[in-house]
């Protein structure tokens, strides 16, 4: 549960969460490879969390081909 005093709707969406499997991740990376990913996501019309996902689904897959 979140620290402090949180809202019912903080507690409801933890919940939700915790039961949907979703996890927060926090990367440190160069400035301006974040700033031109958000450009390239924006001018394709594709969220930065779905082209994430996509390109890690597409790493693993091509990981687990080669082994």
């Amino acid at each position: 549960m979140p620290i402090g005093n949180p809202t019912q709707q903080s507690k409801a969406t933890r919940k939700y969460e915790e039961k949907t499997g979703w996890i927060s991740k926090s990367y440190k990376l160069k400035k301006e490879i974040v700033e031109e990913f958000a450009k390239a996501c924006e001018k394709n019309g594709e969220g930065q969390a779905t082209a994430l996902t996509r390109m890690m689904r597409n790493y693993i897959e091509v990981t687990n081909d080669t082994k």
